[in-house]
């Protein structure tokens, strides 16, 4: 068995997050960062619709999440400015758009009344719209829309894009991709040193990250405890095509809750169309069912009828990483040298950039960052106190 060079900090999952983190790593001088992953760039967010929606997203009860996601959408500017720079100029398809939220119903209504009351609260920057003012944005709103909230600050990234432009920022940062499965970790001395590929090389490391998203608890070698389950939560998403005589079609992202579905419509400027996002408990599972597709294209049609017209031009279905609470598990485990960046559910490509800086900091300085520490894998720790991120 060939045992490869002693690398810093090797990155176990090639995803959005797993990118970053390395590419974050390399520029705060690391020696020599190493990820592995068998098909770098893909996984939830080559499926995902990309929306950085920190406040629409917003759920009773997760102010810190929402704290995490708003420095997150901060970043994002100056974050995809130099990734753009970095990469050699790949354009990450970064939209300061808004996103407007929409009640088709009257009990919809008073829903988005009592989010809207809930922003209020905590200081954030939502506008309530009549349903009349809310078409006045959005004319291709179905009729029945009774009303909605702009929130200005919540915007959009295109994932593909944005994973093309961290492997090429990775790879003009001489961060080293092999593209090659993880099959085992390997721990010596209870502490986590490397891993076994499926190319049958080592890779041995300082610190390891593990960002194998919804696959991460699952990695051999891994001792049991060290991670909590991380589920598959399955959403199948739809593309379509806007022809040159329809646009603009839609000028923002578009959301609502339709038959008690979030759905969400994410309008691109090269003419794309994201419809999504189903949430299934389906285990591994990536099948496209004709289901999905229906309901998608059902309740898209119930709030924006002119969709029906448009091309449709993918369907495809991705597996979001859901720790227990839904919160991201960042920082150092139980296992000496093993550090997390999983567990993002429906927030990897909002969090990437925060995501990256918060580890990037604790792999350089071994100090765990403020931001962070509610997110900590400590949280799930029975022999700890916990602090939960959804306090």
């Amino acid at each position: 068995m060939a045992r490869g060079a002693q690398a810093d900090v090797l990155v176990i999952g090639g995803g959005v997050i797993g990118l970053a983190v390395a590419w974050r790593a390399a520029q705060r001088g690391l020696r020599k960062v190493v990820v592995v992953d068998p098909s770098p760039g893909g996984g939830a967010a080559h499926v995902a619709a990309g929306m950085l929606a920190p406040v629409t997203e917003l759920q009773y009860g997760e102010e810190p999440l929402l704290r995490l996601g708003m420095a997150s959408n901060e970043r994002y500017a100056s974050f995809v400015a130099e990734l753009t720079e970095a990469s050699g100029g790949e354009d990450t398809g970064y939209r300061r758009c808004g996103t407007l939220a929409v009640a088709l119903d009257s009990d919809d209504r008073e829903e988005l009344r009592e989010l809207h009351a809930f922003h209020q609260r905590l200081g954030l920057d939502s506008t309530w719209l009549t349903g009349r003012e809310a078409r006045r944005l959005e004319p291709m709103l179905a009729p029945g829309v009774r009303g909605g909230l702009h929130v200005a600050d919540d915007h959009q990234v295109d994932g593909r894009r944005l994973l093309k432009a961290l492997i090429f920022a990775c790879e003009r940062a001489n961060v080293v991709i092999h593209r090659a499965e993880a099959v085992e970790l390997l721990v010596e001395d209870r502490r986590a040193v490397g891993a076994r590929l499926s190319t049958l090389e080592t890779v041995t490391a300082d610190q390891i990250v593990l960002a194998a998203g919804p696959y991460s608890h699952r990695l051999p070698g891994l001792p049991e405890g060290v991670l909590p389950a991380i589920r598959p939560v399955k959403g199948q998403i739809l593309r379509l095509r806007i022809p040159e005589a329809y646009r603009p079609f839609l000028s923002r992202n578009v959301r609502a809750v339709v038959r008690g579905q979030h759905l969400y419509l994410v309008p691109r400027e090269n003419g794309e169309l994201v419809i999504g996002a189903t949430t299934e408990e389906q285990g591994y599972d990536t099948t496209v069912t004709a289901g999905g597709v229906y309901e998608l294209l059902r309740d898209a049609h119930e709030l924006v009828p002119g969709i029906t017209e448009l091309p449709l031009v993918e369907t495809s279905a991705g597996l979001r990483p859901g720790s227990p609470d839904n919160a991201p598990l960042l920082g150092p485990t139980e296992l000496p040298g093993l550090v997390a960046a999983t567990g993002h559910y429906r927030n990897g490509v909002l969090l990437t950039p925060v995501t990256a800086d918060l580890v990037a900091e604790y792999l350089a300085t071994g100090e765990v960052p403020d931001l962070a520490r509610p997110f900590t894998p400590a949280r799930f720790s029975p022999a700890r106190p916990t602090t939960k991120a959804h306090a």
